[in-house]
């Protein structure tokens, strides 16, 4: 493919596609905790949900995907200060949203910094290569600064689904 890591990240800030709201099918959100285990509760609550929705073999891309948003939100988009609070305090919110043949999840935060990729090209690290997964599993992906009363942006990926039974095109 010869995509170099300047390229394949320059969609980042964009907004989602255009989806009717009003026609989606399934939505879920949760609100998470400033604490890192908040990325188990995220899974737990996306494969949750997602067994209740049809997805069919986008479950374990999503649930990936899902990680790594949370976990950049929480480890680059919260102040220091912010980390460890009243867990009443929740300053990261997870949706996601099903139309009948895409969905997308969002994670939303209180930064207005917009995601950076790690420049590491080293693929065996333990950190620094979220955004480049979730380039490689999700359909696209972008985020936008929140408008209006909220503040912070949300940071989202969209997967394509299967439209039901396989037809010829």
């Amino acid at each position: 493919m010869g995509t170099n890591g300047s390229t394949m990240l320059e969609p980042l800030r964009q907004g989602l596609p255009p989806l009717d709201p009003a026609a989606v099918s399934n939505s879920a959100s949760c609100a998470l905790p400033a604490r890192l285990e908040a990325v188990r509760e995220a899974r737990q609550f996306t494969r949750k949900t997602l067994g209740q929705w049809d997805v069919g073999d986008r479950f374990d891309d999503v649930c990936l995907v899902v990680s790594e948003l949370v976990t950049n939100a929480l480890r680059h988009a919260l102040p220091s200060s912010a980390r460890d609070t009243d867990e009443q305090d929740a300053p990261v919110r997870l949706h996601l949203m099903r139309w009948t043949s895409r969905l997308v999840c969002a994670v939303r935060d209180p930064s207005h910094d917009g995601p950076v990729a790690g420049d590491s090209d080293d693929f065996s690290a333990e950190s620094g290569r979220g955004l480049f997964l979730v380039d490689s599993f999700a359909d696209s992906w972008g985020w936008h600064p929140l408008a209006g009363t909220l503040s912070g942006k949300v940071v989202w990926a969209l997967f394509l689904l299967p439209a039901g039974p396989v037809c010829a095109e």
